[in-house]
C-alpha cells in the first residue's frame, strides 16, 4: 500500500441496544395499597426542551415538573452533550406544581355525564418566563398559563392592630378632639335636611381626610406558581375528543423554511377535526368531516390525529380500519380528500371475527424531523415512511403471543385498550406499552435488531425476555420490511404469566435523550440508557 493511498472507513453498523436504567418514581405505591380511580395517569407530555413535563389524571388535574440538573459545570446540559463532554448524573427531574384543569360536568340536554378524565395534554410556545398548555377531556379543551408571582413577606409593621379599623383608618382615639372621625368640625352645623347652607366667609370648608402612613419592612420575597385558565374552547364536539394537536415553533431543523405557526391547532373526536386558533375561543373551521348522511352507514371513525412537526399546512390523522391519511389544508377549506394514505394490504386467508378490531390504529406520532410516522395498532407498532404509500418499512410485534387469547380479551374488553406509542429524538428507536406493566424498545435503524422488554418499576430489566439476534432482512434503508419481537412468549424469564388487569397505556419518550417517562396506574416512572 503506497504511503498516499487512503483506507476506506467500513461502513457504520446499527446502534448497540441501550441499557436501560431506572432513575425516579413518583407517587410510588407501597404493598397492597389501592390505587384511586381519579388518582390513575392518563395523559404523559415532555415539553420542546426536556425541561419540563406534564401529567393528567383520570381527576382531572395536571401535575407539572421540571429538570434539575439541566446545568453543570455552568454550561447548559445539551450544550455539553454537543461537546462529547462526560456528564456522570443522569436526568433528574422535580415536582414543581398541580392544578384542577377540569371538574366532572353534566349535559342536562344529552343527558350525559361528561367525566373530568384529561385526554391529553400538549405544550404550547413560552412566552415571558411563563408555561403554556392545552389540555382537554372529553368535551372542552382549555388553554392554561403557569407562572411565577413574587409575594412580599411582611415582618414589622409600624401600626398597632388594635387601634386599626376595618376601612383602614385609625380608630377613634387617635383623631384630633376638634375634629370628628369624618373629617368634619363639631363648631360648625349644617342643616343638610333643610335648604340652611350657611358658610362662613371664604367658602366651602375644606374636607379633612384622616391619612394612614404605615411603614413594613420586607424580610423576602417567596415565589408562588400561580396557574391560570386563559381560554376555553367549548361546545364544538358532539363526540368525545380523542386528540389535541398543536402548531408548534421549531428550530430543530434550520434548513427547512417553512415552520410551524405557533397560532394554531387541532382537535379531533371521532368524526370530525377542528382547527383552532389559539386567541379565538369562541370559534373555530371544520377542515374534516366523516359522519355520513345516515348514521348506519358508518364503517370508520376517527382514532388520532397528528401536526406536522415543521410544515404548518400538513396533518394526518388515523382511523379504526388501520388507515393513516395525510391532508394538505392548502388543498380546500374541508379536506374531503386526502393528499396521501397509508394501509397495509390485508393477507389472503387471513381474515377473521377480530382483523378490524385489532388493526384499529390507537395512536399515531411524527418522526421529529416528519419523515417518518410511527402508529400503534393493538398488535404491532408500524414505522411509514411519507414518501413511501405502499406499506409500513418496519413492523414490529408487541405481544404476538396474546393472539390466541383474542376472545378473552375481547369478553373482559380488553382488546379495546388504547396504547400509545412515541419516538426517540434522533429517529433510531421506538417504544409502546403493553400489559403487566411492561414497555418495550425497538430499534428501527437499518439492521438493527434491538427489542428489549423493560417493567416499570425500579428494577426494569427484572423479567427481561432476550431476543435471539438473527440475519436482518433488510433491503435498503428505504424500502426494508423487518418484523421484530414475535419471539417473545406469554411468559417472563421466570415463567410468570403476564397480568392483564395492569396495562401501560402512556408514556413518553424525551425530545433529545434517550430517557422515557411511563405511567403505570397512579404512578410516574422515568429511566434513562
Amino acid at each position: 500500500m503506497n504511503g498516499g493511498d487512503e483506507v476506506a472507513a467500513a461502513p457504520a453498523g446499527p446502534p448497540q441496544s441501550l441499557d436501560w436504567k431506572f432513575s425516579q418514581v413518583f407517587g410510588e405505591r407501597t404493598a397492597g395499597e389501592e390505587v384511586q380511580e381519579v388518582d390513575i395517569i392518563s395523559a404523559i407530555e415532555f415539553d420542546k426542551t426536556g425541561d419540563h413535563l406534564a401529567t393528567g389524571d383520570r381527576g382531572g388535574r395536571v401535575v407539572l415538573f421540571e429538570r434539575t440538573d439541566t446545568k453543570d459545570h455552568g454550561v447548559p446540559r445539551r450544550d455539553l452533550e454537543r461537546m462529547e463532554y462526560p456528564i456522570g448524573r443522569h436526568p433528574e427531574f422535580r415536582y414543581k406544581t398541580e392544578f384542577q384543569s377540569h371538574e366532572p360536568e353534566f349535559d342536562y340536554l344529552k343527558s350525559l355525564e361528561i367525566e373530568e378524565k384529561i385526554n391529553k395534554i400538549r405544550w404550547c410556545q413560552t412566552a415571558n418566563g411563563a408555561l403554556f398548555l392545552l389540555s382537554t377531556n372529553d368535551k372542552t379543551i382549555k388553554f392554561w398559563k403557569v407562572q411565577e408571582k413574587k409575594v412580599k413577606k411582611i415582618s414589622d409593621m409600624n401600626l398597632d392592630p388594635s387601634k386599626a379599623v376595618g376601612n383602614g383608618s385609625i380608630a377613634s382615639s387617635s383623631t384630633p378632639k376638634h375634629c370628628l372621625a369624618n373629617g368634619g368640625s363639631p363648631d360648625r352645623s349644617y342643616n343638610y335636611l333643610g335648604n340652611d347652607f350657611s358658610f362662613p366667609p371664604g367658602g366651602l370648608p375644606s374636607l379633612r381626610l384622616p391619612v394612614v402612613v404605615v411603614l413594613y419592612t420586607v424580610t423576602s420575597q417567596e415565589t408562588n406558581l400561580v396557574a391560570r385558565c386563559r381560554r376555553v374552547y367549548a361546545h364544538a364536539h358532539d363526540y368525545h375528543i380523542n386528540s389535541v394537536s398543536n402548531n408548534r415553533y421549531t428550530d430543530i431543523v434550520p434548513l427547512i423554511l417553512l415552520s410551524s405557526d405557533g397560532e394554531t391547532f387541532i382537535s379531533a373526536d371521532d368524526l370530525r377535526i377542528n382547527l383552532w386558533n389559539l386567541e379565538i375561543s369562541n370559534q373555530s373551521f371544520n377542515i374534516v368531516d366523516v359522519k355520513p348522511a345516515n348514521m348506519e352507514d358508518l364503517t370508520e371513525v376517527i382514532t388520532s390525529a397528528e401536526f406536522h412537526p415543521t410544515h404548518c399546512n400538513t396533518l394526518a390523522y388515523s382511523s379504526s380500519k388501520g388507515s393513516i391519511r395525510v391532508i394538505d389544508l392548502r388543498q380546500s377549506a374541508l379536506c374531503d380528500s386526502h393528499a396521501k394514505l397509508f394501509e397495509e394490504p390485508e393477507a389472503p386467508g387471513s381474515r377473521s371475527f377480530f382483523t378490524e378490531i385489532i388493526a384499529s390504529i390507537s395512536d399515531i406520532k411524527f418522526a421529529r424531523d416528519g419523515r417518518y410516522i410511527l402508529s400503534r395498532d393493538y398488535m404491532t407498532l408500524k414505522l411509514w415512511d411519507i414518501n413511501m404509500d405502499s406499506g409500513p418499512v418496519a413492523t414490529f410485534q408487541v405481544h404476538e403471543y396474546l393472539r390466541p387469547k383474542l376472545c378473552d380479551l375481547y369478553e373482559n374488553d380488553s382488546i379495546f385498550d388504547k396504547f400509545e406509542c412515541c419516538l426517540s429524538g434522533d429517529g433510531l428507536r421506538v417504544a409502546t406499552g403493553s400489559y403487566s406493566n411492561l414497555f418495550r424498545v425497538f430499534g428501527c435503524a437499518p439492521g438493527s435488531t434491538e427489542a428489549t422488554t423493560l417493567e416499570a418499576s425500579k428494577n426494569p430489566m427484572r423479567r427481561q425476555v432476550q431476543t435471539p439476534s438473527r440475519p436482518s432482512r433488510s433491503l435498503s434503508s428505504i424500502t426494508r420490511v423487518v418484523r421484530r419481537g414475535a419471539e417473545n412468549p406469554g411468559v417472563d424469564a421466570n415463567g410468570n404469566a403476564f397480568d392483564f388487569t395492569t396495562k401501560l397505556l402512556h408514556l413518553a419518550w424525551h425530545p433529545t435523550e434517550n430517557s422515557i417517562a411511563c405511567a403505570a396506574a397512579n404512578s410516574l416512572y422515568m429511566y434513562y440508557a
